[in-house]
């Protein structure tokens, strides 16, 4: 079978998405490749077909338990057979399955890094045939990444030991260019084919919030959308505790996730929400990667994440099957220095020489500071996270909290002048916080001890108030007006175009929001329902129910989560096409041969129940 035939077969699609193609031929021209993906966007299709037509074994190296589960229990569903290699095995079941790897069972197979250079594995891998070695999570390989783990450096020496060396293929969702280099270099690349389809994730809504009171903001999102699977993210377990107790409370199906329970009861929630027993989780960002749950229609972060590519990462853990899903940040001022305590402390680093340490923390604190921005900016949000990854972004999208906003314009130079002249006049030595007291005219110990109320700009913004002069320096900050230094302080310093203000005709305008009520559990639920989750009509939402209900059933009697039986996205379909036969239900994408054998009829059943 060709590429075209065997994606419909096994997968029921009827043609590849954006830089699939591209890469598989690479793959099966011998290629080296590299990709850079957003997530959601088929990655693992890339290597799963050539796989199928390549003689010999596939090896795909992931940190992810979890996502070796997902991916194996959909192969599995989908007939084709494949295995996982991890810690999760007992030592029996471990050896059964390197057994039937060496008898030639499997053309895929999961392994986890540390077990790449471990004696029966490698005797194993010198005496197989490996076709091809497929890296997810490639941006793990890298120190200067986001997500940096050792076990990943020992892939190189894994591939030293192979009598021929197969086709390597690299994958990854969130790599800047600097990783994307250090990748290609670490794990020798040769003369990849490099592809990058883009970061944008269209179907995404970007929020950001401040409310007074976040966690009834969260309570009241969740509320109004009963019927949804979603994550919310903390920055600690303690809050994981009391987000959780709090959706409890109000009788919502609410499991959670962190690192101080114990290892059977994380399995356990986490079952219970990749299996819909509870469809609500919180969790710290320890949990989620990868797991594959395509349903997930929002995710909540309840306080900001240090920085863009571990937010980007957990968000897009909403709406993998392409449907509308919803990702809002619930900001506070205390995130920034919670993060850079974590960022601080921080005993990943602690076999580094302190050189290394060092810069590595001063990257950590720049991401940090890009991070905090994203919550400030009052310019599309969007497009700040695909400038952040060196993607051209159109200025407006439509689909985020600020493009949706009504800003009015204001001149704030006056302000900004005020700030700007403040730090320049104390040879540019104090922090933020500081110098926005001494412009507010504040008469603290801290004031007087570093005679701040001396500075000629002391008090020349007292008619600001607090919280719009925090804007107005967040708006400078943001457009390199002013930058801070990477350390405790944060020390402020001029940046080029600020002596132009301070001394020249530029102005400074700000974008500023009017003050609007905290949303009730019932707006937010008449703005969800009017915007839509899959456009379908209140007769056609009735259906998605049933249709969502026999998949229930049928995966309880699999034993598989139902996003394995088939996605929302392949329910949408269903409800709009109604196939009535085999022939039409092929038609559906996400509907393969072997699926339509197992769950077809049971699916076209229900449909002409409903038409009846």
């Amino acid at each position: 079978m060709d590429k075209y035939q065997l994606l419909k077969k096994y997968f029921g699609y009827d043609k590849f998405r954006k830089g699939q193609d591209t890469l598989i031929d690479g793959i099966l021209a011998g290629r080296d490749v590299f990709a850079i993906m957003p997530t959601g966007a088929g990655k693992s299709l890339c290597y799963q077909i050539p796989a199928l037509m390549m003689d010999g074994i596939t090896l795909v190296i992931s940190p992810l338990i979890s996502l070796m589960k997902d991916q194996v229990a959909n192969l599995n569903q989908a007939g084709i057979h494949a295995a996982y290699l991890n810690s999760s095995l007992t030592p029996a079941q471990y050896r059964k399955a390197l057994a039937f790897a060496a008898q030639g069972r499997y053309p895929i197979i999961y392994v986890a890094p540390e077990r790449l250079l471990t004696n029966d594995f490698l005797h194993f891998a010198v005496h197989a045939e490996i076709s091809m070695v497929a890296i997810d999570e490639a941006h793990c390989v890298s120190q200067w990444g986001q997500d940096f783990r050792p076990d990943y450096l020992k892939i190189t020496a894994f591939l030293t030991h192979l009598p021929v060396r197969p086709v390597i293929s690299a994958f990854t969702a969130t790599a800047t260019a600097a990783v994307r280099e250090d990748v290609t270099d670490i794990l020798h690349l040769k003369n990849p084919l490099v592809v990058t389809t883009g970061f944008d994730r269209t179907n995404l809504y970007f929020g950001v919030e401040t409310p007074k009171n976040r966690y009834e903001a969260i309570q009241n999102y969740v509320t109004a959308h009963p019927e949804d699977s979603g994550i919310i993210y903390c920055l600690t377990r303690k809050q994981v505790e009391e987000v959780c107790a709090g959706l409890a409370v109000r009788g919502l199906p609410v499991t959670r996730y962190h690192a101080g329970l114990s290892d059977q009861e994380r399995r356990q929630n986490q079952d219970d929400f990749i299996y819909d027993r509870k469809p609500l989780i919180v969790a710290t960002n320890a949990f989620g990667m990868g797991i594959d749950k395509s349903n997930v229609r929002y995710v909540l972060h309840c306080g900001m994440p240090k920085n863009l590519e571990s937010y980007y990462q957990e968000a897009g853990r909403a709406g993998r099957d392409g449907q509308p899903a919803e990702c809002i940040l619930y900001y506070s001022g205390q995130d920034a220095i919670t993060n850079r305590f974590f960022i601080t402390h921080n005993s990943d680093n602690e076999e580094l020489d302190a050189e290394t340490r060092a810069l590595i923390q001063a990257r950590e604190e720049e991401r940090l500071k890009k991070m905090t921005l994203y919550c400030f900016t009052r310019d599309c949000l969007r497009a700040y996270i695909l400038t952040y990854f060196g993607e051209q972004a159109n200025e407006t999208c439509a689909n985020c909290s600020n493009c949706l906003n009504s800003f009015e314009i204001e001149d704030v130079t006056s302000v900004a002048r005020a700030i700007i002249g403040c730090a320049a006049e104390t040879g540019q030595r104090y922090g933020m916080g500081v110098l926005l007291d001494a412009v507010h005219g504040a008469r603290t110990a801290k004031i007087r001890q570093y005679r701040m109320d001396e500075n000629t700009w002391y008090g020349s913004a007292r008619q600001t108030s607090l919280p719009h002069l925090r804007q107005v320096a967040n708006h400078l900050l943001l457009q390199g007006i002013l930058t801070t230094t990477n350390n405790e302080y944060q020390i402020v310093h001029l940046g080029p175009s600020a002596r132009d203000i301070l001394f020249g005709d530029e102005k400074v305008f700000l974008k500023t929001a009017p003050e609007k009520p905290e949303e009730t559990a019932e707006k937010t639920s008449r703005k969800k329902r009017s915007s839509g989750s899959f456009t379908l009509s209140p007769e056609e939402e009735i259906l998605f129910e049933k249709l969502r209900l026999c998949r229930k059933n049928l995966a309880q009697q699999e034993g598989v989560p139902p996003y394995i039986v088939f996605s929302d996205k392949t329910l949408v379909q269903m409800c709009l096409q109604t196939p009535k036969n085999q022939t039409e239900m092929m038609e559906i994408s996400g509907v393969g041969e072997y699926k339509f054998k197992k769950y077809g009829e049971a699916f076209l059943a229900c449909l002409a129940q409903s038409h009846i």
